[in-house]
């Protein structure tokens, strides 16, 4: 019986930082950081025990903390029975061994935690290709200090992924491995760009949802096309790339492209193992920026997006701000106001989900204008082309031949101009 309830018991962790107030809000550990690192560790199926935080203008270069804090940690790790102390920063491989040592239990850092989060959720072939390419990149030159921080644990966070007998073997293995899951990861890029080259030349309009992790993109995604994507109230519910087309009133296909959300310190490592995954953003016609209105925190979260955009290549594209979860929202008084337009919705309740399909219709390319054609009756095979390839909003029949209005793109006004009549 004890056997089985230890096997179910929950990881225990101590969240630690160091708030130094010198730094920016999004990457000085906050209320809000250590907030956010409470969610990734329950996300990662851990129970937060305890939290320590150190007010701190300087960030120890050997022991990321003060001495006197981390022996007070060290204590409550004995007392409360902790398994795993997480901190809200990178670790440098001197501060990971310096720390290990003093704890006497495992530790790991926030880019760890995040990584351990991306290997559970991975489940294409690509996906888990671009997660271990991260881990390992992230793990290789920290291999000394890991040793002795991760000693002491069986299983449980950071321990996903490539595998303690990966981290075990020597660096030149490692960086085989390196190597090859690059050269995989560029074949399967080849074969995205080709998939991306065929959609533009066949006219495909692309949409990229984008945004903070849990802002609600896979539950908008289902709202707009009727998809069945998960959507879980989680930090990184869903992580590979998710695409469903939908037609617009005025019969134009668009492919919306749901991508992985973001977060703050997001580590660089998994920007570029995620790179040709995220380029759909840079790739895309227009984006939508989808923010969580009901987080007090969103307005830096659309910064933390903006930023990134930024970093992929994919900023100053058309973009829709779509403030989601207006059915829980409190204050949504404040709005950015740098995108091209804004709607509030709540993908949830569906609320105002069509004004966002008229803003859609609105700024994506290719959008139709409204025409009167009257098609001479010897021309009937021209009358069953255009409903079959274009949006009839009516139909009658006159005595010199079928009067029909629709809604066309430039190059068929272009070519229907010389049948144009009076609406």
């Amino acid at each position: 019986m004890e056997i089985n309830e230890n096997k179910d018991r929950k990881e225990r962790v101590l969240l630690a930082g160091v708030h130094t107030g010198c730094r920016d809000a999004l990457t000085d550990t906050t209320d809000e950081s250590i907030a956010e690192l409470s969610e990734l560790a329950k996300t990662a199926e851990a129970e937060v025990i305890a939290v320590v935080v150190q007010n701190k203008a300087d960030i120890e270069s050997a022991t990321y903390m003060g001495e006197g804090k981390l022996e007070e940690i060290k204590n409550a790790v004995s007392e409360l029975e902790i398994d795993t102390v997480i901190f809200d920063d990178d670790l440098s491989p001197v501060q990971l061994r310096n720390i290990a040592d003093m704890l006497e239990v495992k530790v790991i850092d926030r880019t760890m935690l995040i990584l351990d989060i991306f290997a559970m959720h991975a489940k294409s072939g690509e996906g888990k290709l671009q997660v271990e390419l991260a881990q390992l990149k992230y793990r290789l030159p920290r291999l000394s200090g890991m040793g002795a921080a991760m000693s002491r644990t069986g299983g449980g966070i950071g321990t996903r992924g490539p595998g303690e007998t990966k981290l075990e073997s020597d660096r030149r293995h490692i960086n085989r491995r390196i190597t090859a899951l690059e050269s995989e990861i560029k074949e399967l890029k080849k074969h995205r760009d080709l998939l991306r080259a065929r959609r533009k030349k066949d006219g495909v309009v692309t949409a990229c949802l984008v945004g903070y992790t849990n802002a609600g993109k896979s539950s908008l995604l289902n709202a707009l096309a009727d998809a069945d994507v998960l959507a879980e109230n989680k930090l990184f519910a869903t992580l590979d790339t998710t695409s469903r087309g939908i037609t617009l009133d005025d019969n134009r296909k668009i492919l919306l492209i749901d991508t992985v959300g973001f977060i703050r310190k997001l580590p660089h490592h998994l920007v570029e193992a995620f790179k040709s995954t995220l380029e759909e953003t840079v790739e895309a016609d227009l984006l939508l920026h989808v923010i969580d209105v009901s987080n007090p925190q969103f307005l830096s979260h659309i910064t933390v997006v903006e930023s990134v955009l930024s970093e992929l290549g994919a900023a100053g594209k058309p973009t829709i701000g779509v403030y989601n979860k207006a059915d829980i929202a409190e204050d949504i008084t404040a709005v950015y106001d740098s995108f091209d337009a804004n709607v509030l919705i709540s993908a949830k309740t569906r609320e105002n989900v069509g004004r966002l399909l008229e803003l859609i219709a609105e700024y994506a390319p290719g959008r139709k204008s409204r025409i009167t054609v009257l098609i001479p009756y010897e021309k009937g095979a021209l009358v069953s082309e255009l409903h079959q390839n274009q949006k009839v909003i009516s139909e009658q029949y006159a005595p010199e031949g079928t009067k029909i209005t629709l809604l066309v793109d430039e190059r068929a006004y272009a070519e229907l101009k010389d049948y144009e009549t009076e609406d």
